[in-house]
């Protein structure tokens, strides 16, 4: 069984004795300004005067990446790679002990949220033995604020860059508050350190810890000609657009009152109200930003207090955000103070002073859009019923980028939540997303909506094949993206109730018209025959049925396993034989968990009748 490689007194051991070890003379205690000079003296100076750095490591060790503690936070299932840190992490956490003591170390304590109940106390206990380490809690620093006496847990984060290639990996303890990263000087690991337990700390304690981005948009209802405040959520898998839609402006009018506020970027904890507790006052982009489509990233980008990583900048001190010749993750910290747009003559701040969404008994409506990334028949926009929104939340679907797995990058993945810092039974997090949704909507009928957006596109055809031994790639024809102002122009029209969605091959209301483009030249049809759409089909239900399996088996409210189950007729009939261009999806097998309880056998769902609609209810 895989409990017998975890040994949770050799963890608890460890905690106890890192304590003392903490202490250690060989640990120098810093300021964020204290990092400044050190950081920037071995960065490069952009002509903005930003500055940037290039690491070893461009993106986060994932399959390197174990939970460490009882059967309620081990991963689900295993990967060999994974059993062997889990079976060797006692004897290198002894070592991390040794290294602590021996190399010289700095503790920088920062703050993360700004709210009266839940502000997590952040420590990084950085190895500075290479002088260019210091970036890295510079970096970190900028993307949280500094510490005061607000309530909240303390967390722990042990980074070490110089250990081997040979053993490096991040062992997270959760339940002692503890994330250790080994040999690698990527700065998303310390983010994402303290994000991920902070997230699970949530859902612990009565919230939901969500792997997206939140804002405040005023846009004028049409129907009804009043100016509407909106709260939304925006879901995605790293580098799929979650922060270009939570930090754009979306071209509101705002001579009519329009504007958007920015939240949040990428984590937020939702509570039962409907409002949501921010994390960061600064946001860790990815920097493919075009400066006419996406304005209020831009001027941050381009603003000196801009931090990059692994940003091409040529030998004049230009940094080139499009140009991905060297690492396709380029990365930036970036203030939301700076997210700005021209409005007239000025340029006019666009965030929201706070890092948390009211509750909805504050706005009028609240939106969550859940960002898929596919490239064959998904519709730009669809229009989900409550149910249909859970499983969007289930299924996580979009396919891997350089920032999460570089070698798959392409491939399909589905992701729960699309959170991939889940700590322990990811049906938990779904069984609860559910139970959130469903009051929300039975006690603010007609104030929550729910959609989903693929900033992908249409019409890719792309070939597989092995050849000694190894899956060769080819793309015969290339996928026609969304266009970013097509996707803007969805989103405003969903927000003004000027959309028409329509019954579509998904089972889902399918974006129908938007005003200003014509839909047609993305329509499934126009790109493929008939066959190839049903194969499509076949093979998007063929993924999904077996991702179901694979989260039941940790405890699914049966509830949605019935749902998702009704939601494969859109499949008719067996998969069919003929694939002349399959498109590898994800094959995850069956974990064993224990099950969750059932919380939800007396709730009857709302659910909305199918018709066309135009956002008329909000």
């Amino acid at each position: 069984m895989s409990g017998d490689i975890y040994d949770e007194e050799a963890y608890r051991r460890f905690a106890e004795k890192l304590k003392q070890v903490l202490l250690s003379p060989t640990i120098r205690k810093v300021r964020l300004g204290d990092l400044r000079g050190p950081a920037l003296a071995t960065g490069t100076r952009t002509r903005f005067g930003s500055h940037g750095w290039r690491s070893a490591v461009s993106s986060r060790i994932g399959p390197k990446t174990v939970y460490l503690g009882s059967k309620a936070v081990r991963l689900p299932k295993e990967t060999e790679l994974q059993r062997s840190i889990i079976e060797k992490a006692p004897e290198q956490l002894e070592k991390v002990l040794h290294l602590i003591q021996n190399m010289p170390m700095i503790h920088l304590h920062r703050q993360m949220c700004k709210n009266e109940e839940y502000n997590p106390n952040c420590n990084l206990f950085l190895s500075t033995a290479d002088p260019k380490n210091h970036r890295l809690a510079y970096m970190w620093g900028n993307t949280l604020r500094a510490p005061d006496k607000s309530p909240g847990p303390k967390f722990t984060m042990i980074h070490i860059p110089e250990e081997h290639a040979l053993r490096q990996q991040v062992l997270a303890i959760p339940e002692h508050n503890i994330n250790i990263c080994l040999g690698s000087d990527y700065m998303g690991e310390d983010k994402k350190g303290f994000l991920r337990q902070a997230m699970w700390y949530a859902d612990e304690h009565g919230m939901l810890g969500l792997h997206a981005g939140t804002k405040l948009v005023k846009a004028v209802h049409e129907p009804t000609g009043k100016l509407k405040t909106h709260g939304a959520f925006f879901f995605g898998l790293t580098a799929t657009g979650k922060s270009t839609w939570s930090c754009h402006h979306l071209y509101l009018d705002p001579k009519r009152g329009e504007d958007t506020k920015v939240s949040q970027d990428d984590i937020v904890f939702l509570k039962r109200d409907g409002s949501a507790l921010g994390s960061e006052s600064g946001y860790f982009v990815k920097t493919d930003v075009h400066k006419d489509m996406q304005e209020a990233m831009y001027n941050a980008l381009t603003h000196p207090s801009a931090l990059y990583e692994n940003v091409m900048i040529d030998a004049e001190g230009n940094p080139d955000f499009l140009d991905e010749s060297l690492c396709g993750n380029g990365r930036a910290v970036i203030q939301k103070t700076k997210l700005k747009q021209k409005v007239g003559l000025f340029k006019r701040r666009i965030d929201s002073r706070s890092l948390d969404l009211p509750t909805l008994d504050e706005m009028d409506g609240l939106m969550f859009a859940f960002i898929t990334r596919r490239n064959t028949i998904m519709p730009f926009a669809q229009e989900l019923d409550p149910m249909q929104a859970v499983l969007a939340y289930l299924w996580g679907e979009s396919t891997h980028s350089f920032a999460t797995q570089p070698a798959k990058a392409g491939e399909s993945v589905r992701t729960v939540g699309t959170d991939p810092f889940i700590v322990g039974s990811r049906a938990r997090k779904v069984n609860r997303f559910h139970d959130i949704i469903m009051d929300l909507i039975a006690r603010y009928p007609g104030k929550v909506r729910f959609f989903q957006y693929n900033t992908g596109g249409v019409g890719e055809i792309l070939e597989q094949k092995v050849v000694d031994g190894k899956k060769v790639k080819n793309l015969i024809r290339k996928v026609e993206r969304v266009p970013l102002d097509l996707m803007a122009a969805i989103q405003r029209g969903d927000l003004r109730g000027t959309n028409v969605y329509e019954e579509g091959r998904l089972g889902t209301q399918e974006i129908a018209k938007v005003e200003g483009f014509d839909l047609s030249p993305y329509a499934a049809e126009r790109l493929y025959d008939q066959e190839k759409i049903r194969f499509f089909v076949q093979d998007l239900v063929d993924g999904r049925r077996e991702f179901t399996e694979q989260i039941a088996s940790e405890g699914l409210n049966p509830d949605i396993r019935r749902a998702a189950e009704a939601s494969f007729s859109i499949a008719r009939g067996g998969r069919t034989q003929v694939a002349p261009f399959p498109v590898e999806i994800d094959r995850p097998t069956t974990a064993d968990a224990k099950p969750m309880p059932d919380y939800f056998k007396d709730y009857e769902p709302v659910r909305r009748p199918r018709r066309p609609m135009t956002g008329r209810h909000w």
